[in-house]
């Protein structure tokens, strides 16, 4: 079965309220360390207790499960909303930083599985210019990804600059 592309859509507001109908995700970037404090977290935190919950027990359990740089967790929020915590960033940026945390590579694996789940919820994507803030990633790097494991697979894809 080949399904149309879609586009991806950019507008101004806040990705923890996506816009639309149906089932929706949204998808932000997450450390490989455990940490949960700064950025777009904050947000996803004040509407829900469940994603850091979620990923604070993947992280402590890590030995059995696949936490890790690529990895992705979904956790339902309500009953057409999921958050994706997606592994794309290693450590987090201290000052000793040889360079930013961002991992492009392990986002592209988190968004390749991240579209597989979506399409089988039939999903739209929800996001912030994902690994572009504490990351320190570039979105002409990001957008790609976005574009070939999401939009290029059929699935609607939300992209939020806030206000």
């Amino acid at each position: 079965m080949t399904t149309a592309a879609s586009t991806i859509d950019y507008v101004r507001g806040d990705a923890t309220a996506p816009l639309g109908k149906g089932v929706k995700v949204i998808a932000h970037i997450c450390n490989d360390l455990g940490g949960w404090g700064k950025g777009f977290v904050l947000a996803v935190s004040r509407r829900w207790a469940e994603p850091e919950a979620a990923y604070r027990r993947w992280h402590r359990e890590r030995a059995g499960n696949d936490f890790g740089l690529g990895a992705v967790q979904l956790v339902r929020v309500a009953e057409y909303l999921w958050v994706a915590n997606l592994i794309g960033q290693r450590g987090i940026r201290t000052g000793r930083s040889s360079g930013p945390p961002v991992r492009y590579e392990a986002i592209d694996t988190a968004l390749a599985t991240l579209g597989g789940h979506a399409l089988s919820l039939g999903a739209s994507v929800h996001m912030p210019r994902i690994g572009c803030g504490l990351a320190g990633g570039r979105w002409e790097s990001v957008e790609p990804l976005v574009r070939a494991r999401l939009a290029e697979r059929g699935v609607p894809v939300t992209v939020y600059d806030h206000d």
